[in-house]
């Protein structure tokens, strides 16, 4: 009799002491990000600040015609979120994972809470598992925020009109809807790849500032390789080229093959970073007040396996892609320009109200030669220069028109016409409407580095 009524207290003794669950951590740990005002002030900027933006830079006379898309905010809401993705990608997606991922296990270490939280939860694994958790939460938050709001933003204040490509191609409003959602999903894994850096940072470093900045460091440094003559093995496992590779999903055909390495890279970045700091956390030493994960020990050990891992991904890289070089030649330039060329002279035809031609019927080619003609002609640049040439049906002489073309590492180019002033020598064409963009006047194009 009395082993019975003891055995209710055994098992309540047992069940007070089991942890808590990772589902209430989760909770108490996303409660306690979103109460820093900090956070709350990040996630109203990213709901509100690029709704406003857009529609402000939209009803301006001068638009952001050096930044992708930017040319074409005049004509379409659509081109709003794809200029914000842009500049996400190179300031505001680092900073904001270095704001959250980077001092989410840091902020314990400055407030002195860890075995408090220790005794609370009494599971080491279960802490990490929540506070990763939480801060991917708050990451897609605002990066759901910043899509959402340029893209309202956009369609309010120019409309739900055809976006053009970077071939020149007419995107229907469904289709560039499609495009631009799928563009802000791509980007989440080269987030998720600097969040798992920031996490590693936040467990290593501790209280030191450098795991807070790790994140935006990191993405600045790939930004900088970026602009570098790099080969394409190299510029394809850095997890930095997903931020870019959406560039290739409004061609015709879409240039599939880059994305698909640089987010895979970017995934396996993700989730390296994420395991060491893991296992970081987990080997730490929790009884002695004075440590913070910080030290020489926890610097290397985080810093070698992520040159391994950048070695590993070059390697599979190089042997998987059939490019050698920097993957920018002068037959894909050639091709590249006389596609987005033959597209566009159909819009502007369509402006002026000619009779409608077809790019078969107007067999446009293009003569490009770098350096006029003292250098080899591949590589980036700004001296690349173009000559296109096009037939019109019953006209004997061809059609010719030149451009200055400014090629950048990654593949993208600025074309800026230089002549004849009737086809591309004015920013303004005069329609039956009145004055509309000239779509010949300067354009945007990719070369496909592993076509």
């Amino acid at each position: 009799m009395s082993a019975t009524a003891t055995a209710p207290a055994i098992d309540d003794n047992v069940a007070s002491t089991r942890p808590v669950s990772v589902a209430r951590g989760y909770r108490f740990e996303l409660v306690k990000l979103v109460s820093q005002w900090r956070i709350r002030l990040l996630v109203l900027a990213c709901w509100i600040a690029p709704a406003l933006f857009v529609a402000a830079v939209s009803q301006q006379s001068t638009l952001p015609s050096d930044t992708l898309f930017g040319r074409w905010m005049h004509a379409t809401g659509w081109a709003g979120p794809l200029m914000m993705l842009g500049f996400a990608g190179t300031w505001a997606l680092p900073l904001l994972t270095s704001l959250v991922a980077g001092d989410v296990f840091a902020a314990e270490d400055r407030l002195g809470t860890w075995r408090h939280l220790l005794v609370a939860v009494r599971s080491p694994r279960r802490i990490f598992a929540a506070k990763a958790l939480a801060s991917l939460t708050v990451i897609l938050l605002l990066v759901a925020g910043l899509a959402v709001s340029s893209t309202v933003g956009g369609l309010l204040a120019v409309g739900d009109h055809p976006l053009v490509g970077l071939d020149g191609h007419l995107l229907t409003p469904s289709d560039a809807a499609g495009k631009v959602l799928l563009a802000w999903v791509c980007v989440l894994a080269p987030t998720l790849a600097l969040a798992g850096i920031g996490l590693l940072g936040s467990v290593a470093l501790g209280r030191s500032p450098m795991g807070l900045l790790l994140p935006a460091l990191v993405a600045l440094a790939m930004q900088l390789a970026q602009m570098l003559p790099l080969p394409v093995a190299v510029r394809l496992a850095l997890p930095g080229y997903a931020f870019i590779a959406w560039h290739g999903l409004f061609t015709t055909p879409a240039q599939v093959a880059p994305l698909l390495i640089g987010v895979a890279v970017s995934l396996v970045w993700a989730a390296t970073g994420t395991a060491l700091a893991y296992l970081f956390f987990i080997r730490r030493d929790f009884t002695n007040p004075t440590s913070d994960g910080a030290g020489r020990r926890a610097v290397t050990t985080g810093v070698l396996p992520l040159a391994g891992l950048l070695a590993l991904t070059v390697a599979v890289v190089a042997v998987a892609t059939p490019s050698t070089g920097s993957g920018i030649v002068r037959s894909k330039v050639q091709r590249s320009v006389a596609t987005a060329f033959a597209h566009l002279y159909r819009i502007q035809t369509e402006q002026l109200n000619r009779p409608a031609v077809t790019e078969a019927q107007l067999r446009v080619t293009a003569a490009c030669n770098k350096g006029d003609g003292q250098v080899a002609p591949h590589g980036a640049g700004n001296d690349w220069r173009c000559v296109v040439t096009w037939h019109l049906p019953g006209v004997e002489a061809a059609g010719t028109a030149i451009y200055q073309l400014d090629v950048t590492s990654d593949g993208r180019y600025v074309a800026d016409g230089d002549g004849p002033k009737e086809v591309n020598g004015y920013f303004l064409v005069r329609t039956p409407i009145g004055n509309a963009p000239n779509p010949l006047w300067q354009f945007d194009g990719d070369v496909d580095l592993l076509s």
